[in-house]
């Protein structure tokens, strides 16, 4: 691992999206991070190589799931499999839930969700920037410890 290439410990969510046939599909990342307070703004980094980036380019919305620590072995799952392949929502075990204002679902064992809708995206080298407005908040436990990523298979427990 280059120390340049690394910028650690970086949040775990899990991205809900869902293709234009309604068919959900979950990933893994830890490249996200708040853009403005008004309005709520946040941008998650997606390659256009993931089933998610389909999705997110024809519906233009999506959820992110911030993980607990205890959801690594989930975290790790959706990061391993391709949505197009398997149903990782069974696979690692995600309750899933309808949202209030977008399609995707929310994953009922996530502490907090965030519903967005897709205001910008642009490609910036081999990732895709994707903005989102949180039109909706989610908020299931207050006393949570945030599952950390630092690189690869290594997180901060």
């Amino acid at each position: 691992m280059k120390i340049s290439q690394q910028i650690f410990p970086r949040v775990v969510a899990l991205i809900t999206s869902i293709d234009k046939n309604g068919k959900p599909n979950v990933m893994s990342a830890s490249f996200l991070m708040p853009l403005s307070f008004s309005p709520k703004l946040l941008a998650i980094s997606v390659s256009p190589l993931r089933h998610t980036f389909s999705n997110l380019k024809e519906v233009k919305e999506f959820v992110v799931n911030v993980c607990s620590k205890d959801l690594k072995e989930a975290a790790m799952i959706c990061g391993s499999y391709s949505g197009k392949e398997v149903n990782k929502f069974e696979l690692a075990n995600l309750e899933i839930e309808k949202a209030k204002k977008v399609k995707p679902p929310l994953i009922k064992n996530c502490p907090l969700s965030l519903e967005c809708k897709i205001v910008f995206m642009k490609e910036f080298g081999d990732h895709w920037l994707v903005v989102g407005e949180v039109v909706e908040e989610h908020l299931r436990r207050k006393d949570f410890e945030p599952l950390l990523h630092i690189s690869g298979e290594k997180f901060l427990l």
